[in-house]
């Protein structure tokens, strides 16, 4: 069906000779054109059936063109309707007051029949185009929307792929280590809510947000993904482990961090991996120094390394291992105290003090889900040497 693009006129005056005269002038240059007797028709006529342009007298009963004028330019669904106003009063703070209320243009009575064409289709074209640019403004909206909905369910499908990326690899891990599905679980919400914390604190506040706590909960269970590459021999071996053997042991991270850097690379700067690969890398570095692999101290270590180095270390601690029941919390939380500005972070301390109400409510939730796996019952490999502290065994 074709669709009529005749210009439509509403034509708004209370005396009949008037209507009639400009109807039929109108009319006779293709115009379709209805009229109105007074401004309340007006108003409803435009309400249900839109003209193109009004032609609006001013002196009328019930409401006068003023009023008729202001109420279509204060109505959004109006606003853009040209008005010309065809009067006979000859005052000029009468046709200022129309033009500063949004009148279009204005002719004086009588009028000249080719100027008021004229304008009139001047006011047809200038319509035409606020409709298209209303309907552009509409469409760029919609498809803004539907951009936005587009990327929306792409970002979560996205991250969804993360996650699963993740959570595989570190099955995989988990697959060739004596440890549970519950520490890995213990260990990422202690982390999280670690994070959670140190965001808080002025020194960190301005460069993170909480999405780095829910990044490490999502990275620190890829800590040991580098004991996959460590042989059977020494990673299954009963007991405890030569120092030969625990430099080998020592591997799984520099194995892991290079893994997760290949497939950061791979992935492109800045990746998901980016955080996991910082942790495989430098969870067992310690705040003097003196961890591994590469000795690092202090903030060279990266924040979410140091937070996770707390948070496995007293899962290790408060958990049940081969070689001994679980510390209490209570003894677990003096041995992290042991190590504030030695092995731990003092910020990550203070953090884990401020959260030990969480700690403990994470501790005693996963308390008794799991057992020990069957690799667990041959040995734990990182208690190997008699020298060891209890922190360091884990």
């Amino acid at each position: 069906m074709t669709r009529d693009t005749t210009p439509k006129i509403l034509v708004v005056d209370d005396l009949e000779e008037n209507t009639r005269l400009l109807s039929h002038l109108l009319e006779s240059k293709g115009f379709r054109v209805s009229v109105a007797h007074d401004g309340v028709e007006a108003l409803k006529a435009v309400e249900e059936h839109p003209p193109d342009v009004v032609l609006l007298d001013l002196i009328m009963p019930l409401l006068d063109g003023f009023q008729v004028l202001e109420k279509l330019k204060q109505n959004p669904a109006t606003e853009n309707i040209p008005v010309i106003i065809i009067t006979g009063m000859s005052k000029r703070d009468a046709n200022v007051r129309a033009i500063e209320l949004g009148a279009h243009d204005f002719i004086q009575k009588p009028f000249e029949p080719v100027l008021l064409e004229a304008r009139i289709r001047s006011c047809v074209r200038a319509k035409v185009l606020s409709d298209q640019n209303n309907e552009y403004q509409r469409l760029l909206e919609l498809s803004t929307d539907t951009l936005d909905l587009a990327v929306k369910d792409r970002t979560a499908i996205i991250s969804k792929i993360q996650r699963t990326t993740v959570f595989s690899l570190s099955k995989l891990a988990e697959s060739r280590d004596t440890e549970t599905g519950d520490h890995l679980e213990r260990m990422r919400c202690y982390s999280r809510e670690l994070a959670r914390e140190m965001i808080t604190l002025s020194k960190y506040k301005a460069k993170y947000t909480a999405e780095f706590a829910e990044e490490i909960f999502d990275s620190s269970p890829l800590h040991d993904i580098g004991k996959v590459g460590i042989p059977d021999r020494i990673l299954l071996k009963p007991g405890k482990l030569t120092g030969d053997e625990f430099d080998i042991m020592k591997t799984h991270t520099t194995i892991g961090g290079d893994t997760l850097k290949a497939a950061d690379v791979e992935a492109g700067t800045n990746s998901f991996l980016a955080m996991g690969r910082d942790i495989a890398f430098s969870h067992h570095e310690k705040w003097d120094g003196s961890g591994y692999p590469y000795g690092l101290s202090g903030e060279d270590i990266p924040l979410a390394s140091r937070i996770v180095a707390l948070g496995d270390v007293y899962d290790a601690l408060s958990s049940r291992r081969p070689y001994k029941e679980p510390f209490s919390h209570e003894k677990s939380k003096a041995i992290i105290l042991e190590g504030r500005g030695s092995h731990f972070d003092p910020d990550v301390v203070d953090a884990f003090l401020a959260i030990e109400p969480t700690v403990v409510e994470i501790r005693e939730r996963f308390q008794g889900k799991g057992h020990l796996s069957p690799l667990a019952m041959l040995s734990d490999k990182l208690d190997h040497l008699p020298e060891k502290t209890e922190a360091e065994a884990s």
